[in-house]
């Protein structure tokens, strides 16, 4: 979250650069830490520097520098060549081996980076970014075995974050089978009980899951089968929210709910 106070130190430093009044350099750390989108004018910021010898010489012998004004040419191969050079003298560069993922992934060779996210993470293990990233790219090309276990990764390393249980348990639930299903729905009630109960992605998730078990159980015997009454719980949390947020959707939303009933 950028504070009133740090949103207009970086409204100031644009205009100063913007006007041709210096400090191009500062502005593109600012937006990096402060974690703000502003894509048209990092590139043309970055690239005034990058394009002029000068201005890259002055920020040091930084071989990462001229690798990035080689992907912002598009010559991806002599930008990789870059980079892997530099890697043989520093192995433990995390920023060189996450630039060589990201050349793979601009020209879709998503086989390549996912085997450099895999050899980065041998070495990184307690990369976050790069688990998530690496379970994007397999959602991405519907491996959801391999997906799961970097969630599972995450979860294990960041229990509290309710993102990556529902992203889990939306690869479970895709994944299919009676387990499967009945362990999505878990991962969407944790989801639900980190937000205070209010993400409505998850508990249309119970809902979901509570009727696929019970089209997949039909026929077993009542013990089998699992009781309505989170499935009850999560559509009454709905309605309530739909009443609160977006009545004009409410019919649609009962209407929908009811063709999920699980008896």
């Amino acid at each position: 979250m950028v504070t009133k106070t740090e949103e207009t130190q970086l409204n100031r430093l644009e205009n100063q650069v913007d006007n041709g009044g210096g400090g191009a350099w500062e502005y593109l750390c600012l937006v990096k830490k402060l974690k703000v989108r502003r894509p048209d004018k990092v590139l043309r910021h970055g690239l005034s520097i990058l394009n002029d010898p000068k201005k890259r010489s002055a920020l040091g012998p930084d071989g990462r520098l001229e690798g990035i004004l080689l992907e912002a040419k598009g010559l991806w191969a002599e930008a990789e060549k870059a980079y892997s050079s530099l890697l043989e003298d520093n192995p433990l560069d995390p920023v060189l081996h996450k630039r060589r993922v990201a050349i793979a992934k601009a020209q879709g060779n998503f086989p390549t980076a996912i085997e450099w996210l895999n050899k980065y993470l041998e070495t990184f293990m307690a990369d976050h970014d790069a688990w998530r990233e690496l379970a994007e790219i397999y959602v991405s090309l519907q491996m959801y075995k391999q997906a799961a276990f970097c969630y599972e990764e995450l979860i294990l390393s960041q229990p509290t974050v309710p993102l990556y249980h529902l992203a889990y348990a939306d690869v479970l639930y895709t994944l299919g089978g009676v387990e499967n299903i009945l362990l999505a729905k878990k991962y969407y009630a944790s989801a639900i009980d980190l937000t205070g109960g209010k993400n409505t992605k998850a508990l249309f998730g119970i809902c979901l899951c509570s009727s696929a078990i019970a089209q997949l159980t039909k026929g077993r015997n009542k013990e089998d089968k699992e009781s309505p009454e989170l499935q009850s719980l999560a559509a009454a949390a709905l309605e309530k929210d739909y009443k609160q947020r977006a009545p004009a959707k409410l019919l649609l939303l009962t209407s929908a709910l009811k063709s999920l009933k699980t008896s």
